[in-house]
């Protein structure tokens, strides 16, 4: 059950005594795409840990939302949208519903509300998993895309996957986030190494 988290952006105050506006924080969203989490019958582990793991790897401070649905495509188009095209986002990523299974739908959501995808972003998540000995990683049909202004990435449902997946591609998505104009991302150098070119 995905819950909002994090401080949105504030004014700070001037020296002189009147206010100065400050840049809004970039917003992240993750979004778990499960009937059952959603419905309660157990908890989301997912979704808290894609945070937990995006804490770690970006140094800028940004503000997460948190949420939970069902597996229903036009819910996770319509919620993609939302994230994207309301509220702004930077990065959206979805934990779930990238399998195999008659109710896995999470890839044709992407395809319909993304106007360029970035297949190479599944390609890496599933070669990172295939070489921890996940023989099922060829299973998955996570991906990648861009939806407005915000990079949507989708993940395994699996928790023990989120780090693996995360891992392989993170390094390349502050510089994809620069390039659809969004907000500078930095990662932190100290547990995860980001690729940016040089400027010359």
């Amino acid at each position: 059950r995905g819950r909002a988290k994090g401080a949105s952006a504030k004014e700070g105050e001037g020296r002189a005594g009147g206010s100065m506006s400050t840049a809004p924080a970039p917003l992240v969203a993750v979004v778990t795409v499960s009937d059952r989490a959603s419905k309660g019958v157990y908890e989301d582990l997912s979704g808290p840990q894609v945070q937990a793991v995006l804490k770690e790897y970006i140094q800028t401070e940004c503000t997460y939302e948190l949420k939970c649905i069902p597996d229903e495509q036009e819910l996770i188009e319509s919620t993609i949208k939302e994230f994207s095209e309301k509220k702004g986002c930077a990065l959206i990523v979805t934990t779930g519903g990238t399998g195999p299974a008659l109710r896995d739908v999470t890839p044709e959501a992407i395809d319909r509300v993304c106007a360029k995808l970035l297949p190479g972003f599944g390609e890496e998540m599933r070669r990172a998993s295939l070489a921890e000995g996940v023989p099922t990683a060829i299973l998955s049909r996570q991906t990648a895309g861009i939806c407005g202004s915000s990079l949507v990435v989708t993940l395994p449902g699996k928790p023990a996957a989120v780090r693996t997946c995360l891992n392989a591609v993170f390094p390349a998505i502050p510089y994809c986030i620069d390039l659809i104009g969004g907000p500078r991302i930095d990662g932190n150098e100290e547990v995860i190494k980001v690729f940016r070119p040089k400027k010359k």
